[in-house]
């Protein structure tokens, strides 16, 4: 089994869950100019980070929670042949 990478401060490592095509019928219907969020899986978070008033601020995301999350703006990366996002914790639009 190969290690995962581990986030530094409040960032969150997730895998992403692929959705697949949506088809109607027999037609498959392309997703060509739609810019939707990406659901993924967390798989590791960093510790937290310390705010410029000294108090520590903690990653609210669990490992094991499915999220979305916006498709710009997270740093995308092949690790070992799988791809990961990684992003702050704050950028978190939703649990599901």
């Amino acid at each position: 089994m190969s290690k995962i990478p581990i986030p530094f401060n409040d960032r969150v490592l997730l895998e992403p869950i692929d959705e697949g095509e949506k088809t109607y019928g027999s037609i498959i219907i392309p997703d060509a100019g739609k810019e939707r969020p990406e659901i993924g899986k967390v798989v590791a978070v960093g510790p937290g980070r310390i705010s410029e008033f000294g108090t520590e601020i903690t990653v609210k995301a669990k490992v094991g929670d499915i999220v979305v999350v916006p498709k710009i703006g997270t740093i995308q990366f092949d690790y070992e042949g799988t791809m990961y996002y990684i992003l702050q914790d704050k950028e978190i639009l939703a649990k599901i």
